[in-house]
């Protein structure tokens, strides 16, 4: 069996154990899951205990599984996209400061002191007077990233750029978080939908998400801001289809976390978190300079975990918000050294120096100029095609929102009605769900704005239609 369909069962039983709070025993599981072989289940079972994606409890016939603590595989889930001949550099140039964090980052687990999330760290920071980008540093980066765009509106020069920066931010970013299509791959992805053999299917998912929350930020750059509508909704778009329970996209986190590959435990308690991101979004709009509001989020939200999962990815789009709206060079991270990033987080986490990251993010984005600005000219690509009835779900929900039609299984079918045969039935739980779900923090996704959910919102409850 490929790895690609050994990975689908193993995100397979996680799902099924996940909807087992109480647990769930290994004939239960095989007959939940059908056609997995006993003992390629009990195989199975026995790596996902060992990884600490679930838990087992109990021996022999009595065992049961639960699901465990979320986890957030990022720190060293690209460790190995490092190696020297990948195609692009082994690290990044250093400054001294970074480099003293990296030796202690690189010493064993055992030998680096557990720590926690440190509310200090954000409260210390004073917008217009604390700076993680020194002035000569700003003025570095203002100088190389002008454009001939300033002045014009927000995401004017993005826009002129899009069908270079889009592909290369949705690869990228992926990579980042392990993601292992060719840039030749998701290049076909993005622009015909096609699929890259014997890969996940969660990976043309990731990168089909940036390319959305990319559109998201441009379509919206007028309006999009540091506020926790934007971050709930850019969460929405970059975590769609990726988690286990699709209930917490969009949500700020409820439950506890842990990280592998780090000393570093973020807070458990779900007002600390909530109160404490409103916070972070507060100093963020207070800040003036873009870059230094786009590094700030770099540092400060994946340091927080506000959600469940997908914290760095949520960042690093975040940080074009500052330089789409000034119209200056985006910034897309290509060929960034995933262990100087990864290194780079870790010494936020576990020491809460931002020294090496920053070595990180003004190589990365002096890489981005280099590509980018001589390329302002470039015609943009025409759109690329939809992931197959990815549209036609987004005008499903539109058309139910938009004629305050509640979501009883009589409407779902009919929006559905135009969806042939075969499809259909797929294509109405598809639609069911969405509609389940459906919140202020998942707008974005179907290009809706509040006023537009607020009347159908209104409109179900008078109806008394199924809504959660």
């Amino acid at each position: 069996m490929n790895q690609a369909a050994s990975s689908r069962e193993l995100e397979a039983i996680v799902a099924v154990v996940a909807g087992h709070p109480e647990g769930i025993g290994i004939s239960g599981l095989h007959d939940a899951l059908g056609g997995i072989n006993r003992r390629t289940l009990q195989r199975r079972l026995a790596h996902l205990v060992e990884s600490g994606r679930i838990v087992g409890e109990g021996q022999s016939v009595a065992r049961i599984y639960k699901p465990s603590l979320p986890v957030s595989p990022e720190p060293e889930s690209v460790r190995h996209m490092a190696e020297p001949g990948a195609g692009y550099a082994a690290y990044v140039p250093v400054s001294s400061a970074g480099a003293e964090i990296r030796a202690r980052i690189r010493q064993p687990l055992a030998q680096r002191c557990p720590t926690g999330y440190d509310r200090e760290f954000l409260e210390r920071y004073e917008p217009g007077i604390s700076q993680y980008l020194p002035d000569s540093i700003r003025m570095q980066l203002h100088e190389i990233g002008h454009t001939s765009s300033a002045g014009q509106a927000a995401g004017t020069y993005a826009r002129s750029i899009i069908g270079r920066f889009l592909p290369d931010l949705s690869w990228a970013s992926s990579r980042l978080e392990g993601n292992t299509y060719t840039r030749h791959e998701a290049k076909e992805l993005l622009e015909s939908g096609k699929l890259a053999m014997d890969k996940d299917a969660l990976e043309a998912q990731m990168i089909l998400n940036h390319k959305a929350a990319v559109e998201m930020l441009l379509d919206n750059a007028d309006e999009t801001g540091f506020d926790i509508f934007t971050f709930r909704n850019l969460h929405a778009v970059l975590s769609q289809n990726l988690l286990c329970d699709d209930g917490v996209s969009g949500h700020l986190r409820r439950q506890p976390l842990k990280i592998l590959g780090t000393t570093f435990h973020p807070s458990a308690m779900p007002q600390f978190i909530e109160e404490t991101f409103k916070l972070l979004l507060e100093k963020a709009v207070a800040i003036s300079d873009p870059f230094e509001q786009a590094f700030f989020l770099m540092v400060q939200i994946p340091y927080l975990q506000p959600f469940v999962n997908v914290n760095k990815r949520v960042s690093r789009l975040g940080a074009n918000i500052s330089l789409m709206k000034h119209n200056l060079c985006p910034i897309s991270f290509l060929d960034v050294p995933g262990l100087a990033y990864t290194e780079g987080t870790l010494g936020v986490y576990e020491f809460r120096q931002v020294e090496l990251l920053r070595d990180v993010f003004v190589w990365a984005y002096e890489r981005s100029c280099q590509n980018y600005l001589p390329a302002a000219t470039t015609p943009p690509a025409p759109d690329p095609l939809k992931i197959r009835y990815q549209q036609e779900l987004v005008s499903a929900v539109q058309t139910l929102v938009r004629a305050k039609m509640p979501a009883t299984d009589a409407n779902i079918r009919r929006a559905a009605s135009a969806i042939p045969d075969q499809d259909r039935e797929a294509f109405i739980r598809l639609l069911a769900e969405a509609m389940k779900y459906l919140d202020e923090g998942r707008l974005a996704r179907y290009r809706l704005n509040r006023s537009e959910y607020a009347e159908w919102a209104a409109a179900a409850r008078s109806h008394e239609g199924p809504r959660h």
